[in-house]
């Protein structure tokens, strides 16, 4: 189908299905060319090294296409939702080719207040026929210092309404200002904002130099065979489970309390409806609340992992999906609740889903994880200047029917961890482990992937601020279908444990260790393979006697 110098059409769309193709991969190429910008040029650790940031194309009214391929997929659920709010706040006849869009809101965003959205339209032949986004989780937006403890979203940091960054390809020097003025490393946080709107800038070059390759006006027929075909593969991946309602409830660490999150799928048809009924109110404790966006987008993530996994992210996957969300509980919390600390409660959010569907979701399903703890590094050093720098490390992951869990990797957000070395380098600080953590796999027939340690030492002359997210501390990873749970991680500063995470002053030679749960097991200790059992005692993933507490057999050399 030569598509140089003429307008494709729906039906040849409908008719051609690998110029389609084609024309779909090219879009996901420009987006990774957009992600690649901004690991290039952001400043601060936790975009350039920790990727906790995505960027997705829209067509002109915000419905979402594509995003590049390492983008935190719960941004891209989200970022439909946020970029007609931006919309509607500014229509499109109000506006300037160079616009750039953008709000930190939470309750408008991706539910806490250091993820900033961008919008970016992109005027082709004098008219919007698309929108570029990025969201971006910067490393400090004012407010308290710590992560975890907080009254309200008023104390976390500067709220920023729907507002122009850019104004016709100026910088809005206002808005600038402002959010300089309001946070504790204006630099950073300034830098990372003009590198989000700089990488925008290229995709949308891009996106204009393909429509004048391939001779289109605009997208809007590509966007429409898109979404078409997405939602009608959903659809029929979800036809093809058993109508019925499955339930799963299980306790989470909270913070001070232990929440509960409980959930009740109903498959009909070609639709499912999930409802949270069941799960804590919001909390006053700390900023573990989740806003409807949140839930949201984390809800989507194991029907797109289980039933669409070779169709690119886009939102009319997500279309047979209802989520309902009782208001005012810990997944839709009423403003002004305090929001920070959100993914401690909604990194959960597969795990529950996974343990209603397991039974019908086939292999593409894995017992609960061992959390994600952010932490973050903020002070000011001779040789280090004002520092501020991030690691978001995670437990083991779950086992899944096939196969033993993995090793820490992020789940579910496609983070990835900073390494030590650049932390070292940007800040006064050692560290002394990075190990695997041995006998923290859940047992099953498949054994959980195993949690992680991490230590750490204060090597400068100054105080310095730290601050975490620990989570499964007090509650276990879950195991699934007879397999067992793992075990709790712990925090240990100078050699005592702490339960409590206001943000903490380390002084001079004081020393941090992270020990992260790893995963529960999926199926019956009694299924395992001997051989695997060995080879775990070989590796050293299992001591002789967890080996013969959990599977009922010596585990010393002799008799492996």
């Amino acid at each position: 189908m030569p598509l140089r110098h003429r307008r494709p059409d729906t039906c040849a769309f409908q008719t051609d299905t690998i110029a389609l193709e084609i024309l779909w991969q090219r879009l996901i190429a420009i987006m990774d060319e957009v992600d690649n910008a901004i690991v290039r040029t952001t400043f601060s650790t936790i975009l350039s090294e920790g990727r906790d940031f995505a960027c997705i194309l829209t067509d002109a009214t915000g419905r979402s296409l594509c995003q590049s391929v390492l983008s935190t997929a719960t941004f891209s659920a989200v970022y439909p939702r946020t970029a007609r709010s931006l919309l509607k706040h500014f229509p499109a006849n109000t506006l300037q080719d160079g616009d750039v869009l953008a709000t930190n809101d939470p309750w408008i965003g991706t539910g806490h207040l250091p993820d900033y959205i961008l919008l970016k339209p992109i005027f082709y032949q004098g008219r919007i026929v698309a929108c570029m986004g990025t969201v971006s989780h910067m490393s400090d937006v004012g407010g308290h210092p710590g992560e975890i403890e907080g009254d309200d979203v008023f104390g976390e940091g500067l709220r920023m309404a729907p507002f122009k960054l850019y104004e016709a390809g100026r910088e809005n020097v206002t808005a600038f200002d402002l959010i300089g003025a309001n946070c504790r490393a204006p630099d950073l946080l300034l830098g990372d904002l003009r590198a989000m709107a700089g990488a925008a800038k290229v995709g949308g070059t891009r996106l204009c130099e393909l429509l004048e390759d391939y001779g289109l006006g605009d997208i809007e027929d590509i966007a429409e065979e898109i979404m078409t075909r997405s939602e009608r593969h959903m659809r029929s991946r979800i036809a093809e489970l058993p109508d019925g309602v499955y339930r799963y409830g299980m306790d989470i660490d909270g913070y001070i309390d232990t929440a509960h999150l409980a959930v009740t799928v109903t498959i009909k048809g070609s639709e499912a409806v999930v409802d949270y009924a069941g799960t804590s109110p919001q909390s006053s404790k700390g900023s573990i609340n989740s806003s409807y966006n949140s839930t949201l987008a984390s809800s989507m993530y194991p029907f797109k992992c289980a039933l669409a996994t070779d169709v690119p992210n886009n939102e009319a996957l997500f279309r047979p999906i209802r989520v309902v969300i009782p208001e005012g509980s810990i997944l839709n919390a009423r403003f002004p609740a305090a929001v920070k600390a959100r993914a401690k409660t909604i990194n959960n959010l597969n795990q529950v889903l996974f343990g209603a569907l397991w039974p019908i979701f086939g292999n593409q399903v894995q017992a609960s994880n061992g959390g994600i703890w952010p932490l973050v590094l903020k002070g000011t050093e001779p040789g280090y200047g004002n520092f501020i720098v991030d690691m978001l490390p995670h437990g083991g992951r779950g086992a899944l029917p096939t196969m033993d869990g993995m090793v820490p990797v992020s789940y579910p957000n496609n983070s990835t961890i900073t390494p030590c070395e650049v932390i070292e380098t940007r800040s006064p600080i050692l560290f002394r482990e990075k190990a695997l953590r041995p006998d923290t796999g859940g047992p099953g027939q498949h054994r959980g992937g195993l949690g992680q340690t991490i230590t750490f030492r204060h090597v400068g002359d100054a105080p310095i601020i730290f601050s975490l997210t620990p989570d499964r501390i007090t509650t276990l990873p879950q195991g699934l279908a007879g397999g067992e749970n793992s075990c709790v991680g712990e925090v240990l500063i100078n050699g005592q444990k702490v339960f409590l995470f206001p943000a903490i002053n380390l002084h001079p030679g004081d020393t941090v260790e992270l020990h992260i749960a790893g995963g529960g097991g999926f199926g019956p200790v009694s299924e395992r393979d001997p051989k695997k059992i060995r080879h775990d005692l070989e590796m050293g993933y299992v001591s002789p006697n967890r080996v013969l507490k959990d599977y009922g057999v010596r585990g010393d050399r002799e008799q492996s």
